[in-house]
């Protein structure tokens, strides 16, 4: 079995995100897809989320119901911070042992992705998505890795700084079924 980890923030989950997973699961005939909302990311940290950790569950549970292949996990939650990948990476070895592992992610990191903790662990147990707007990134030697394009303006940090100045962000960007409230 294909399943592939979606880690990521969700603060808010947007439609953006819903595009890239389906592309994914296209792409790479993915069985299942975690959405694994980030407790604190590593190059983070000290940033508080706009959304409680409830809120963000509530909000992936609601978008992802329509995409079949889709599972909202509190894994990375659960685990002590920072989010280091790794972790979540034994975890569903853990969870999930005869799967094939994938991992979904933006250009912006997989530019980083060097700078992960145990960078060489998480290539040799993981095939990386890679979603891009424009120009492919660059491939990088020994490490597997599928690369997506597309385009959707939605952005989870304009949704924020809109609620914060009391506009409503475009309704396009919020999936079905989702209610941002604070």
């Amino acid at each position: 079995m294909k399943t592939c980890l979606f880690g990521g923030s969700f603060d808010p989950v947007h439609t953006g995100h819903l595009a890239i997973a389906s592309a994914a699961v296209q792409a790479a005939g993915l069985d299942r897809i975690l959405f694994l909302p980030a407790a604190c990311s590593p190059f983070k940290t000290g940033r508080q989320h706009y959304f409680t950790d409830e809120q963000r569950l509530a909000m992936l549970r609601a978008a992802t119901a329509t995409l079949p292949q889709a599972e909202v996990s509190e894994l990375d939650l659960q685990l002590p911070p920072p989010s280091y990948s790794w972790r979540v990476v034994e975890a569903c070895q853990a969870l999930y042992p005869e799967d094939e592992l994938y991992w979904l992610m933006g250009t912006d990191q997989w530019e980083q992705l060097h700078r992960w903790a145990r960078y060489d662990y998480l290539c040799e147990q993981l095939h990386f998505i890679v979603y891009h707007r424009d120009t492919p990134p660059q491939a990088r030697e020994g490490v597997r890795a599928t690369f997506i394009s597309g385009h959707h303006p939605a952005s989870s940090s304009a949704i924020r700084r809109a609620l914060q100045l009391g506009h409503q962000p475009p309704a396009e960007w919020i999936p079905e079924g989702v209610f941002l409230t604070v």
